[in-house]
C-alpha cells in the first residue's frame, strides 16, 4: 500500500514539474530569443515592449529583453487573378475582364513605410491571402474605373488594350500605396464580351466585310475598265513614244555630231593657243636671257671701270712718294749729293777694295801685304 502510494507521488511530482516547465518556458519566450534566421526573401522587423525596434534584412539575429520577439515578412512576389465580366463602358456597352499581376510587400528600402503602416497592415503584411484579396478589390475598382471612361472600341481594339493596362496599372498600384504594397508586372490577358454583344459585334464585322467587298467589286470593276482604257491609251502612246523616240535619237545624233564637230574646233584652238603660248614662252626666255647677258656686260663693265680707277688711285700712291722724294731732291742738291753718297757706301761691304787710277790708265792689282801701303780703306769709320 505504501508502495502504491509513493508511486503515485512520484507521477504526480513529475506532472507538476512538466507544468511548471512549460509555464515557465511560455513566458520566457517574451523575454529572449537566439539564433532566429531571416531568409534571403524576408525581411525581419524586431519588437521590443510591443514597439519596433529595428527592420533588418537576412541574417541570424539574437536578442533579449522586456518581450522582446521578431516577425518575419516575405518579400517574394504573391501572384493574383481577378475576373470581372459585368463592366460598362462610357458608351453602355458592356465587358468582362481578366486581370493578372504580382504583389509585393514593402522591403528593407521601405523600412519607414513598415515602421509607419505596421499597426494598421500587418495582417496584410504577415499573411498572403489577406494581401491577395485587399488587392484583388482594389484591381476590380479599377477596372470598373478605367473601363468606364472609355468607349466600347477604346477597351478592345488595337493599342487601346495597352491604355487600358496602363491605367488599371495606376489605379491600382494607386490604391495600393495606401497599404505600404505595389503591383507589377499587371496584365491583361482577355477581354470577355457577353452573347449579345458577342453577336452584335460578328453582326457589324459581318457587315462591314460585306461593305468592303462590294466596295472592292466595284473597286475591281473600275479598276478592270481603267485596265482597258489604259491598255488602249498605252498602245497609242506606245506609238506615239516610238515616233518620239527615233525623233528624238535623229536629234541626239544630230545634237552629238554638232558637239564632236564642237569638240574638234576646241581642241584646234586649244592646240594654236598652246602653240602661241609657247611661242611666247620662248621670246619671253629669249629676251630674259639677252636682258641677263645685257646686264651681266655692263656689270663687268662697271667692274672694270672700278677696277681701273682703283689701279690709277694705287698708282698715284705708289708714286706719291717718289714725287715726293723728286721734289726734295730738285730744291736740295746737297741733299740728293749726300744721298749719292750714301747709297755708294751702303752697296760695299767690308771686304770690297776701290782703287783709284788716272784716268785713260789701266789699274794694276795690287796685293796687300807686310810693308805695302796703297791700300785705301773707303768704308766709313764707326762714330761718324
Amino acid at each position: 500500500m505504501k508502495k502504491r502510494f509513493s508511486g503515485g507521488l512520484s507521477l504526480a511530482l513529475i506532472v507538476l514539474v512538466l507544468i511548471v516547465v512549460g509555464v515557465l518556458l511560455s513566458f520566457s519566450s517574451q523575454f529572449f530569443y537566439f539564433f532566429e534566421k531571416v531568409e534571403e526573401q524576408e525581411v525581419g522587423v524586431q519588437f521590443q515592449s510591443g514597439r519596433i525596434k529595428d527592420v533588418v534584412g537576412p541574417g541570424v539575429y539574437s536578442d533579449t529583453g522586456l518581450f522582446v520577439e521578431i516577425k518575419r515578412i516575405s518579400s517574394h512576389a504573391i501572384p493574383f487573378s481577378v475576373t470581372d465580366q459585368e463592366i460598362i463602358t462610357k458608351d453602355k456597352q458592356r465587358i468582362g475582364l481578366v486581370v493578372s499581376a504580382d504583389i509585393f510587400r514593402p522591403g528593407l528600402a521601405q523600412k519607414d513605410i513598415i515602421r509607419a503602416l505596421w499597426a494598421q497592415y500587418k495582417n496584410v503584411y504577415l499573411d498572403d491571402e489577406l494581401a491577395r484579396a485587399r488587392i484583388s478589390d482594389m484591381t476590380r475598382q479599377a477596372m470598373k474605373v478605367c473601363v468606364g471612361d472609355r468607349n466600347f472600341d477604346d477597351n478592345i481594339i488595337g493599342t487601346a488594350r495597352d491604355e487600358l493596362r496602363n491605367c488599371i496599372d495606376d489605379e491600382t498600384n494607386t490604391l495600393a500605396a495606401n497599404f505600404g504594397l505595389s503591383v507589377q508586372n499587371l496584365v491583361v490577358p482577355e477581354v470577355i464580351l457577353s452573347p449579345a454583344v458577342q453577336t452584335a459585334l460578328d453582326a457589324i464585322v459581318q457587315s462591314r466585310l460585306e461593305t468592303e467587298k462590294a466596295a472592292q467589286d466595284q473597286l475591281r470593276a473600275v479598276a478592270q475598265s481603267e485596265a482597258e482604257q489604259a491598255r488602249q491609251e498605252g498602245e497609242i502612246r506606245v506609238a506615239q513614244s516610238r515616233i518620239q523616240e527615233e525623233t528624238k535619237q535623229q536629234t541626239t545624233l544630230a545634237q552629238l555630231e554638232e558637239e564632236k564637230i564642237l569638240a574638234r574646233k576646241a581642241v584646234i584652238e586649244a592646240e594654236r593657243a598652246n602653240e602661241l603660248a609657247r611661242v611666247e614662252a620662248e621670246k619671253a626666255i629669249i629676251e630674259a636671257q639677252k636682258a641677263n647677258d645685257l646686264l651681266a656686260a655692263e656689270r663687268d663693265l662697271e667692274i672694270n671701270q672700278a677696277l681701273a680707277a682703283a689701279a690709277v688711285e694705287k698708282a698715284k700712291a705708289d708714286l706719291a712718294l717718289q714725287t715726293i722724294l723728286a721734289e726734295i731732291y730738285a730744291n736740295n742738291p746737297n741733299y740728293l749729293q749726300l744721298q749719292i753718297v750714301q747709297a755708294n757706301a751702303s752697296a760695299l761691304s767690308k771686304n770690297d777694295k776701290i782703287i783709284f787710277t788716272t784716268e785713260g790708265t789701266v789699274p794694276n792689282l795690287v796685293i796687300p801685304g807686310p810693308g805695302i801701303i796703297p791700300t785705301v780703306n773707303a768704308l766709313p769709320v764707326e762714330g761718324n
